[in-house]
C-alpha cells in the first residue's frame, strides 16, 4: 500500500508495539544484542536506576530469523530466535541487522524468502529499517529503489554497480527521507544506536528516548560517517596497466602532476587512460589522487603534531585554503576538528607480555 505518512497503527497503541530484529548467520552480535538490550530496556531500567523501582517494559522486542532453530551468528555466537519469518503476527517495526558480505559481492539470491517477507510486511504497514549492511537486504527486496539509502561507507562501490536505482549516501548516519513511506536506513555498525533512539522516540515518545540515552550513555553521531570513511582502493587485476599506475601513485601521491605522470607511465592516450582508470577503480584519476592524499593527511593529523599547512604541503597541496576546503568536503570536518576528534585515542598499546 502507499502511505502518506507512516505511523503506529491504532491497535498497537493499546498494546506493546512489536519490534522484530531480523538476524542471520552473517549478523554481528554487537548490533543484534545491542539493539535487543537497549530496546528491551525502554520504560523499565530508567525508573530502576533513579528510584530503585523498575518500571514496565514498553516494547515487545523479538529476535526473528528465517527459521526458529538456534544458529551461530558472526563470531560463533549463539542466537536463539523467538520467531521465524513464517510467524503469524505482524510486526510494527522490523529492523534488519547487519548481514556481512565481502565488499565486492552482492547477496544475490541468498535471502529470497527474507526479501519477500520484508515486501509483504512493508505492504501490510510495517516500518522497515536497516543497520549497516542490512540495507543490502532492503536493496534485494527493492524497498530502497529510487530512494536515498544509508549503509556502511565501505559498500558504496557495491551499491553503485549492483543497485544503480539506489541513491547510496556514504555520509549519512540515519536516512529518514523515506520514513513517511515506511523505510528507514542507518549507516555503519554503531549507527544502530541512532536508529534505536529514533524508533523509541517514535513509538514511546521523546522523553523515553532521552531516558534510554542516559541509561546507556548513548550519543548521536553528529559528524556523520565521513570522518570514519576510508578510501576504497579497488584494483582491477584484469587491467595490468592501470594496476601498475595505482601502485605507482600509492607511493607518489604528492607528485606535482600526478595524473599526467600516470598517463605518461601508462603509454596510453589521456582520454583512453581516463576511461580505463575509471572502469578499473570506479573513480576519475584526479578524484582517486585526492582521496589518496586526504587519506594520508588524515593519518598525519592523527599521529603527529605537524601544523595543518605542513600536512597539506606534505601530501601535495601548495594552497592551504584549497587543502582545508577539500579536506572538509571529503571528511565532513576541518583538519583541526578532525585532529580533535581522534586526539583522545591512545597512541600506544599496552606493553606485550614477556614469554618465557
Amino acid at each position: 500500500m502507499t502511505r502518506l505518512n507512516w505511523e503506529l497503527p491504532a491497535e498497537a497503541r493499546a498494546r506493546k508495539p512489536r519490534i522484530a530484529l531480523f538476524a542471520a548467520p552473517e549478523t554481528s552480535p554487537a548490533i543484534l544484542f545491542g539493539l535487543y538490550d537497549v530496546l528491551g530496556s525502554v520504560g523499565a531500567v530508567f525508573p530502576d536506576m533513579t528510584t530503585g523501582e523498575p518500571g514496565d517494559e514498553l516494547l515487545d522486542v523479538r529476535i526473528v530469523a528465517a527459521a526458529q532453530a538456534p544458529f551461530r551468528c558472526f563470531g560463533n555466537v549463539l542466537v536463539e530466535p523467538h520467531e521465524s519469518i513464517e510467524g503469524g503476527e505482524p510486526f510494527d517495526v522490523i529492523i534488519v541487522c547487519d548481514l556481512y558480505t565481502p565488499i565486492t559481492t552482492a547477496p544475490r539470491g541468498r535471502f529470497a524468502r527474507e526479501a519477500d517477507w520484508l515486501r509483504r510486511m512493508h505492504a501490510g504497514g510495517s516500518l522497515i529499517a536497516s543497520v549497516c549492511t542490512g540495507s543490502l537486504l532492503l536493496a534485494e527486496a527493492g524497498l530502497v529503489d529510487d530512494r536515498v539509502c544509508a549503509g556502511h561507507w565501505a559498500y558504496a562501490d557495491l551499491f553503485a554497480t549492483q543497485y544503480p536505482k539506489v541513491d547510496f549516501d556514504t555520509s549519512a548516519i540515519l536516512v529518514l527521507g523515506s520514513e513517511a513511506d515506511g523505510v528507514i536506513t542507518a549507516g555503519g555498525v554503531t549507527a544502530w544506536q541512532d536508529l534505536a533512539l529514533h524508533v523509541i522516540a517514535r513509538l514511546c515518545g521523546r522523553e523515553h528516548a532521552i531516558r534510554t540515552a542516559k541509561v546507556h550513555l548513548l550519543a548521536g553521531h553528529d559528524d556523520g560517517q565521513l570522518p570514519f570513511a576510508a578510501m576504497i582502493r579497488r584494483t582491477d587485476a584484469d587491467d595490468a596497466v592501470i594496476a601498475r599506475c595505482q601502485d605507482w601513485i600509492a607511493h607518489n601521491y604528492a607528485s606535482p602532476i600526478p595524473v599526467a605522470s600516470m598517463v605518461e607511465r601508462s603509454g596510453l592516450r589521456s582520454r583512453t587512460f581516463g576511461r580505463r582508470f575509471r572502469a578499473a577503480t570506479g573513480h576519475r584519476p584526479i578524484d582517486y589522487v585526492h582521496a589518496l592524499r586526504i587519506d594520508e593527511a588524515r593519518h598525519i593529523l592523527e599521529s603527529s603534531s605537524s601544523s595543518v599547512d605542513e600536512v597539506g604541503f606534505s601530501v601535495g597541496y601548495d594552497d592551504p585554503t584549497f587543502f582545508r576546503r577539500l579536506f572538509k568536503r571529503r571528511t565532513g570536518l576541518t583538519p583541526a576538528a578532525y585532529r580533535r576528534k581522534f586526539a583522545g585515542i591512545p597512541d600506544s598499546a599496552w606493553p606485550r607480555a614477556r614469554v618465557g
